[in-house]
């Protein structure tokens, strides 16, 4: 097998997904799409109940895959909610591994503005959560500098240290290789050791992935996405993840990169399945011949 091939292929085996409590009804299914035990993320979106989520992790819980719910710091009316919640999601659904956010409402519910404020309550110690995953912006962030980011990531990383917890990070998805791999190496230049987790968008039209990188402030590398001219045969066409997975690849282990995190759109059988072909070493554009399956 190509170095390169091989290079994609651990990604892919280490590589984590994100579902919804939309598709709840879905999950008995997945099972068949992914390896035992692997990381599903549950996604908290707007208006989602808490129960959703705790649904949603309870039923991957029970087809074999490991539940990493995302907790949205702006979402809690106070630290005893936040509390309540991760031990229903250890003790109902097993959870071991969230990813902290700040979540994206314009307002907060409660005392929480930053995922950094509810990582320094204590509550992760307290209930027994030590895998933690933090996010970050290759593209940097709308609406935070990066300086802010800079000293709220090292703020983090110096309490997991202290505290005994295991922080990791997941990025953003983007689709330019180049600047992944440079945020990258500015990360570690930074002094920054934690493992890292590559967002990468999974298979959809570029209709689809236009709304979703507007709607979570993608910048330059939209661009990228949407340079050609623009025409309905084109809106329609399927983008997947081949090529930025291919230009990251190499640099992989050198940079810390543990693997990917498949942002899947509603989608997650064709992302399930793209996983499954990577996985395989069948990236690219065989892998979307049913014949090589």
């Amino acid at each position: 097998m190509d170095p390169g091939d091989a290079a994609i292929v651990r990604l892919a085996r280490n590589a984590s997904i994100e579902t919804s409590t939309r598709n709840v009804a879905d999950v008995g299914g997945y099972a068949r799409m992914l390896p035992s035990g692997s990381d599903v993320y549950i996604t908290f979106l707007p208006g989602t109940p808490y129960h959703h989520i705790l649904s949603t992790a309870t039923r991957l819980q029970q087809v074999g895959l490991n539940p990493v719910p995302h907790l949205a710091a702006r979402r809690f009316a106070s630290a005893a909610a936040v509390a309540d919640f991760l031990e229903r999601l250890r003790d109902q659904a097993g959870v071991t591994r969230v990813l902290l956010v700040a979540g994206d409402s314009d307002a907060a519910a409660g005392p929480f503005d930053s995922s950094l404020q509810v990582l320094e309550t204590g509550v992760f110690e307290a209930c027994a959560i030590r895998s933690i995953g933090v996010a970050a912006y290759p593209e940097g962030h709308r609406r935070i500098s990066q300086q802010a980011l800079d000293d709220a990531l090292d703020r983090k990383i110096r309490y997991a240290d202290a505290h005994g917890l295991e922080l990791f990070v997941v990025s953003q998805f983007c689709f330019e290789p180049q600047r992944v791999l440079d945020w990258l190496v500015r990360l570690r230049a930074r002094g920054v050791t934690a493992p890292v987790r590559i967002g990468v968008a999974g298979p959809a039209t570029v209709r689809t992935l236009l709304a979703y990188a507007l709607r979570c402030g993608i910048g330059t590398s939209m661009k990228a996405l949407g340079s050609q001219p623009v025409s309905l045969t084109r809106m329609l066409a399927r983008h997947d993840p081949d090529d930025l997975a291919r230009a990251i690849a190499p640099r992989a282990a050198g940079l810390g990169v543990a693997g990917l995190h498949v942002f899947a759109f509603g989608n997650f059988a064709d992302s399930a399945q793209w996983l499954r072909d990577a996985a395989a070493g069948r990236c690219g554009a065989e892998a979307l011949d049913p014949a090589r399956r």
